[in-house]
């Protein structure tokens, strides 16, 4: 009998402890939730960019593997997002202020909306399905991980301005702001084929590189000190 009440006591006490170090996160501090702080924005945004930039660079180099074994074949491709002027290397966004690089990193992530989701239905719609069922579902995958990703960005601006540390001037951008119309043409007629389907990936893997390497910049010179 003894060793039932033990038992039970130590189950009382796990269940009690469980309860205490599981408070659920959220947005606007309602009872009994834990408010993240920028800190925490930081570090979710920069791990799900640094997740989807592994997907693209992954999917990209199986994409070429399959289709372009021979690498000689491919040109350079001209991006629909060379418009958005961006730092050229790590020195070069340091010096940029948070405003400047939050609205670098947004625009870059508008603008690739509506190529990835004509990517994804382009590939599901290919005839190839020994690679392209897998590839056009991890084309959806980035995909909802851009707007997932944009929308953890705007509400850690958000929360920068409520710091003090962001100016009010950074603010929800459109992606038809973002860059021409006319770049957008080609990724809208609906008729992309293995090139374009390449080129698309190649500029996805650039860009999502950028937005990963600003975010961690862009935390560094916010909060420094926190493993920067």
């Amino acid at each position: 009998m003894a060793r039932f009440w033990c038992a039970v006591l130590i189950l009382a006490c796990l269940e009690l402890s469980t309860r205490v170090g599981t408070a659920p996160i959220c947005s606007y501090g309602q009872a009994g939730c834990h408010t993240p702080s920028l800190a925490d924005i930081f570090d979710r945004v920069i791990q799900q960019s640094s997740r989807m930039h592994g997907i693209s660079s992954d999917l990209h180099s199986e994409f070429e593997q399959y289709f372009f074994p021979s690498k000689n074949l491919i040109g350079k491709p001209k991006c629909h997002t060379h418009g958005i002027v961006t730092p050229a290397d790590k020195e070069n966004a340091q010096r940029l202020g948070r405003e400047q690089l939050t609205e670098v990193i947004l625009r870059l992530l508008g603008a690739w909306g509506d190529p990835l989701l004509q990517l994804y239905r382009s590939m599901s719609q290919d005839q190839n399905q020994d690679f392209n069922h897998y590839s056009s579902n991890k084309a959806l995958e980035i995909s909802d991980m851009v707007h997932e990703l944009r929308d953890g960005v705007a509400k850690m601006a958000e929360k920068m301005k409520l710091s003090g540390v962001l100016g009010n001037t950074v603010g929800y951008i459109s992606p038809e702001g973002l860059v021409p119309s006319s770049s957008f043409s080609f990724y809208k007629h609906g008729e992309l084929n293995s090139m374009d389907h390449h080129d698309l990936l190649y500029c996805f893997r650039r860009d999502s590189n950028k937005i990963k390497n600003y975010l961690q910049i862009l935390k560094c010179t916010t909060l420094p000190g926190l493993d920067c």
